[in-house]
């Protein structure tokens, strides 16, 4: 599904209440991003049953229902959890993940929100969702007929949505405060191969998992639960937050003077970690142009370079990282080459 314009959660929900209130609405995303819990919550908060079917584990007459003889006549019966006497609202999970039967099956439900002689309350609300082809998930091609029955939006993943809503569910603080200094961590586009990726639905299970074990969590504990649950490299990251943390280093002290870079071998993946997140910081903070420095942020850079010189002297390999551009995300050229010239050796993976 190609759709040029995407919606944020808090959108969504605007959508849902406007549209979804006299019009089916399919809502395209990523696994993991939270469809399934944004329609549960808009059900909810309308006071409707939320009835859920996967359609990946449908079959046509689950929907149609099976026919019986009433007075010398077949009757098609939908099944009891679709045919029901108050309005409810129907959620379509997968529905682009089942058969060409199954969703030709959907057709009269989905438009005319009826089944055989069965029609759904007035007041129902019937909606679908589904992964997308490029997320590596099952899924099957919709019908033109069925895709034109349905209002269409896409979600993607918005961090500070997440952290609004994590902040109320009981969150672990660590994944909270993670989050907000890594908001790229949040979601990651599902791999080709088989193995964890980063969702807001595995930072959920990570959440949980931490919380099973307890305070007194090892890290190798953390270990196995992050790497278990995240993208690999956002699991490392991660492990390396937790163990500064626990070790008491803060990068808005290392930035003001009041710590320097933890320099002990044990120490390396929370050097990386804080390396990382002192060039989140400074992408966000400085200008692209150095004309438009303002006095806060020209203290900014030129305490970035000390800090850059010592993190050389620890760490070349990782002062390279932190200088270099990799996913569309680097800093400002202005600086990269004010820091070049002072350190040339940091161009070496430039």
């Amino acid at each position: 599904m190609n759709i040029p314009i995407t919606v944020n959660q808090a959108q969504l929900l605007d959508v849902l209440l406007n549209v979804a209130l006299v019009r089916p609405v399919f809502i395209w995303g990523a696994p993991g991003i939270g469809k399934s819990s944004i329609v549960e919550n808009f059900a909810n908060s309308l006071c409707l049953p939320c009835v859920s079917l996967l359609g990946s584990q449908l079959a046509p007459e689950d929907i149609i229902g099976v026919p019986q003889i009433i007075e010398g006549k077949s009757v098609f019966c939908p099944p009891r959890i679709i045919a029901r006497e108050s309005p409810y609202c129907l959620f379509l999970d997968e529905l682009n993940a089942c058969s060409q039967e199954v969703q030709k099956a959907f057709y009269s439900l989905i438009h005319d929100r009826r089944i055989g002689e069965y029609f759904m309350p007035e007041g129902s609300i019937i909606i679908g969702a589904g992964n997308r082809a490029q997320d590596n998930a099952i899924v099957k091609p919709m019908s033109s007929a069925l895709i034109n029955r349905m209002f269409h939006v896409e979600l993607i993943a918005s961090h500070r949505d997440w952290l609004d809503w994590a902040a109320r569910n009981g969150i672990h603080p660590h994944i909270i405060e993670y989050i907000g200094l890594r908001p790229d961590h949040l979601w990651k586009q599902p791999p080709k191969t088989e193995e964890p990726f980063s969702t807001p639905r595995s930072w959920h299970i990570l959440s949980d998992a931490i919380a099973s074990y307890g305070k007194d969590i090892t890290e190798k504990q953390l270990e196995i639960l992050a790497f278990g649950c995240l993208s690999s490299h956002h699991a490392t990251q991660f492990r390396a937050f937790v163990k500064q943390i626990r070790n008491r280093y803060a990068l808005s002290a290392i930035i003001s003077g009041e710590q320097k870079w933890p320099h002990a071998a044990q120490d390396r993946d929370a050097l990386y970690f804080l390396a990382q997140s002192f060039k989140t910081q400074l992408i966000k903070e400085l200008p692209p142009d150095k004309n438009r420095l303002s006095p806060a942020t020209q203290d900014l850079a030129f305490r970035a370079k000390a800090l850059m010189r010592d993190l050389a002297n620890i760490s070349l390999e990782i002062a390279q990282m932190t200088v270099a551009s990799e996913d569309d995300s680097a800093l400002p050229d202005w600086f990269v080459v004010e820091v070049i010239r002072d350190l040339p050796r940091l161009a070496a993976k430039k």
